[in-house]
Parts: C-alpha cells; structure tokens; sequence
C-alpha cells in the first residue's frame, strides 16, 4: 500500500483498502504512543497548519504528531497567514510548498484546501472544511473497532444536520467501510442527493446501506453507533440558532434513544459538545433560550457508553498515520 506523496482531502479520494491500512497504521503508532517507544520516523520533517478555523483537538493532534514523527510544526492561525487577503490561495501554496514538506489546512470553502493541493506541490491534509472532515472519520473507525473489535456491518446513526462536514463525511466512511448508516433528521437536513447516490452506490459494493429516516424510535433500533455534533457550526451566523434548535431538537440524545438502540451501543461525538452550561457560549444558549443542553443530554455524555474522549484522543493517531504514510516512501515504512 503506498500513499507516498498523496493528499488527504476527502474519503472520497480513498479505496476502503486503504482507508483499512492507516486504520492498521494507527492502530500500530498508537501502540507505540503506549510503551513510550520512540517513532521518530520523519525526524527532520517540516509541516506547516494552516488555521482559518480554530480548534483544540486538531491543533493539538497534528502538534503532537508531529512532534512524535520527529518532525517540526509551524501553527499559523487566522491573523498570521495572508492568504486569501493579501496573498492568494495559489501564491501561499507555492510559498509553503517551498519550505515545508506538508501542508494541513482547516477552515471553509473545500475549494481552498483544492487550490492548496494543486498548487502546494507536497502533501496537503484536510483539518476540516464545511463539506468535510476526513481525519475525523479515521479516529471514529478506528474508535469503534476497538470498542467492537470490527468495522463491517456495523449499524451507525447519526442525528441531527446531516447536510455539512460530519454528516457527508460519516456517510462516505460508512458506505466505503460496510457499515449501515442512518441519516436521522428531518428531511431539511438530509445530504445532498448527489453524495447519497454516490454512497449507495459505494455501499452496494461494500455491503452496507444508507438511509434517511426522520422517525427517531425506527432509525436507532438496534443501532451499534449513535453519533451526534452540533447543530450550529463555527461561522454560521448566531440567528440560526432559533430555527436550528427548534427544528433539530426533536433528534437530541436522550437515555431514551440510548436505550432504544440497547445497552451494547455507544455514544460518539467530535467535540466540543453543548451538554451543560459550563461554557459561555452555552450560559449564552440558556439565556436566550432556556435550555441546558442541545444535541446531547449530560446524562448521555457522561454515561458509560459515551466514549468521545477515547475519539478525541485517536485523531492523534490516525493523523500521525496520514501524515506517515504521505510523507514516507513505501519501503521506509516501519515493517509491523
């Protein structure tokens, strides 16, 4: 299997073959994370994050990997980058492209992290962009086959605005991967028609499904996953956020639905979660609105079967296997 020199911008661009190999590969330097063995194998490496959208767990996975990797990082947020303002996509590329060895890029338009792979002339990551998120869906695999110990015919759900980066890109994984995955919402917020084609069609050859199902109580029957993410993503305007929680809230995470799918499911998210008011963007939520929670409620996230910090933690390690299996050739992989 050689990625050696490939983006990483969408699953779509990616076999389940080899989606499976930087699942292995991860599973492999996250063992080695483990017993503290070292794993320098980009040692001299240089990479650049590009940040137009800020974030704790995909700053912090691709610093530590690197660091692991032996490689250096340089973090340019919103105000050190002139790309897009005086400098354009194509010249930044160009630029970065001559300094560093790769590229992760997390912000809006997928069109952007495009024009950074067709200009950059090295590797360029995808951090997160409004329609995807590929080095999350890694983590969540990579999550629920530890937890499951397989990946294949598994029955995933996700409830809540289908229409973005997490519903398109759960349903990509999914379909490519052989699981059963479930669109729960109401039908404003199904995916695009073009990409659920698509994903049935991957699905027919891999043997899983798609489905679009507004009822709650028949789409989380009998499901392994139930996955949710919040209902307004970072630079949509604050005035959705009536029309979102008035329409969405029927798909909120209960114990109820926890239980409707059985106690052998587990709850997933990406993080960051509105589940209580500790934060002040949710005191904010409750002052408007009187609610103290939204997509999920504090008694699912803080159940047993949630278990969103050990997939906060595996975006450390299947981005390390990204950036690894981009990076180096094929015969100066580590042999497992």
């Amino acid at each position: 299997m050689d990625l050696y020199g490939r983006h990483f911008l969408t699953l779509r661009d990616y076999s389940a073959q080899e989606i499976e190999y930087l699942l292995d590969l991860a599973a492999y330097l996250k063992e080695k994370k483990k017993k503290r063995e070292p794993h320098r194998y980009l040692e001299g490496f240089q990479i650049a994050l590009l940040f137009e959208k800020t974030s704790t767990r995909t700053r912090c996975a691709f610093e530590v990997a690197a660091h692991d990797l032996g490689m250096q990082a340089t973090y340019l947020d919103p105000a050190s980058s002139q790309m897009g303002k005086k400098e354009s996509i194509p010249d930044t590329a160009r630029v970065l492209g001559r300094m560093f060895d790769g590229i992760e890029y997390r912000g809006f338009e997928q069109e952007r992290v495009e024009a950074l792979a067709r200009y950059a002339g090295v590797p360029v990551w995808n951090g997160l962009t409004n329609e995807y998120h590929p080095t999350q869906m890694l983590a969540d695999m990579l999550t629920i086959r530890e937890h499951f110990g397989d990946l294949k015919g598994r029955k995933f759900v996700y409830m809540g605005d289908a229409r973005y980066n997490m519903g398109n890109s759960l349903m990509i994984v999914c379909a490519k991967l052989g699981l059963h995955f479930v669109a729960c919402t109401t039908a404003k917020y199904f995916p695009e028609e073009e990409l659920v084609t698509y994903c049935r069609q991957e699905a027919a050859r891999s043997g899983g499904s798609v489905q679009l199902i507004e009822n709650v109580e028949e789409a989380v029957q009998g499901a392994d996953v139930i996955y949710t993410d919040v209902w307004v993503s970072m630079g949509e305007p604050k005035e959705v956020w009536a029309q979102r929680i008035k329409e969405l809230s029927p798909y909120k995470v209960t114990k109820q639905v926890m239980e409707a799918a059985g106690s052998h499911a587990i709850f997933m998210h990406c993080l960051p979660a509105f589940h209580d008011l500790k934060t002040q963007t949710a005191q904010e939520i409750y002052a408007a609105f009187g609610i103290e929670d939204m997509e999920v409620t504090d008694e699912v996230f803080e159940s047993p079967q949630s278990v969103v910090f050990e997939e906060a933690e595996n975006r450390m390690h299947t981005i390390k296997a990204v950036m690894l299996a981009t990076l180096l050739k094929e015969q100066d992989l580590p042999q497992r």
